[in-house]
């Protein structure tokens, strides 16, 4: 296996870790509204995602910063083609972080109601928008000869790019509501475990129409053939089994099944991508691939170095983070840190 294969395959790592992680992380928020029926029930939602939300937005940093240091074109050509939904989503997270630690700072309801709200669309926006993004990717965005995107803003708000928005929203929402079974207690994980079972059969439909719409309007019967193999089929299953394991209050398993789902879908889009890692949708030789779109060799090497030396450290770190903090959270106020 060469550099620019490696670093493809670790780059899909870490956006892999970042959806699974960050994926509970976004739904929680989204859920905020629907599932805190009161204040201290809100805090507590809260707190299930508190110690974590800032570690798993690392993954996404160190994604982007991967992508520049191994594949600068890419970056390049993303980072200016997809700007202005970028800097929405960049807009989104600021407000999102300034939520967790404004919310507390007084007992106003009015004044948490606003920062409540702002969690929740400061996750639902970029749940959205990077399923809009990364269904552009696969379908294809103009790049011209010069790996530059020659399109407009709108030209990403297509109907298979919406639908990949939307999908993507509703199983992280999923998502965040089998997590919340598994931190909290009482009334409020019986209610997490309601809203999650309401939510498994529009998930489930949704994911069915864009996989339909995957075949339509991207050339996955090329790459991956009528049937796909095992990784997409594992990723129909998972998300099947969840509503059975939501149903037998298998809070774990249910979880673990969602999780499962979005890790081999996101495995299923880098399958579908490779050896590209944008396509043009004006001319298929100008698409970006792991060779045009590469650093230089010794680059690569390096950083591959550095890679093997500090990520293990990074990753014990963060399993660490969670074994800490795995209690359940109970709506008590004087328990609760947020």
């Amino acid at each position: 296996m060469d550099l620019n294969t490696l670093w493809f395959i670790l780059i899909g790592v870490l956006y892999t870790g970042f959806f699974v992680l960050e994926g509970f992380d976004y739904g929680v928020g989204i859920l905020l509204p629907v599932i805190g029926r009161d204040d201290a029930k809100r805090r507590a939602i809260i707190n299930t995602i508190g110690p974590f939300w800032d570690g798993n937005e690392v993954w996404l940093l160190t994604a982007g910063g991967a992508t520049f240091a191994a594949f600068p074109h890419w970056y390049a050509t993303l980072f200016s083609g997809f700007y202005l939904a970028l800097f929405v989503v960049l807009l989104a997270l600021i407000v999102r972080g300034v939520a967790f630690e404004f919310r507390s700072k007084s007992t106003d309801p009015r004044w948490r109601a606003v920062w409540d709200w702002s969690l929740c669309i400061g996750s639902g926006i970029p749940a959205f928008l990077f399923g809009v993004a990364f269904s552009n990717i696969i379908r294809g965005v103009p790049i011209d000869a010069q790996m530059t995107y020659v399109g407009s803003f709108f030209d990403l708000l297509n109907p298979y790019a919406l639908l990949g928005g939307l999908t993507l929203l509703a199983v992280f929402t999923l998502h965040g509501a089998t997590f919340l079974t598994l931190r909290t207690t009482g009334d409020l994980q019986e209610h997490a475990r309601v809203v999650a079972r309401r939510l498994w059969m529009p998930t489930v439909g949704i994911a069915a129409l864009f996989t339909v719409a995957t075949y339509v309007s991207t050339d996955i019967l090329t790459k991956l053939g009528v049937n796909p193999g095992p990784v997409p089929v594992g990723a129909a299953a998972a998300l099947l089994t969840t509503g059975v394991l939501i149903s037998r209050r298998w809070d774990g398993w249910a979880f673990a099944t969602t999780a499962f789902a979005i890790l081999l879908t996101s495995a299923t889009f880098f399958m579908i991508l490779f050896p590209r890692v944008m396509v043009s949708s004006l001319d298929p030789a100008w698409s970006l691939t792991i060779s045009n779109a590469s650093a230089s060799p010794y680059t690569l090497k390096v950083m591959t170095m550095i890679a093997l030396i500090f990520t293990p450290f990074v990753l014990l770190y963060q399993g660490w983070t969670y074994w800490v903090f795995r209690k359940r959270v109970e709506p008590k106020p004087e328990t609760l840190t947020y």
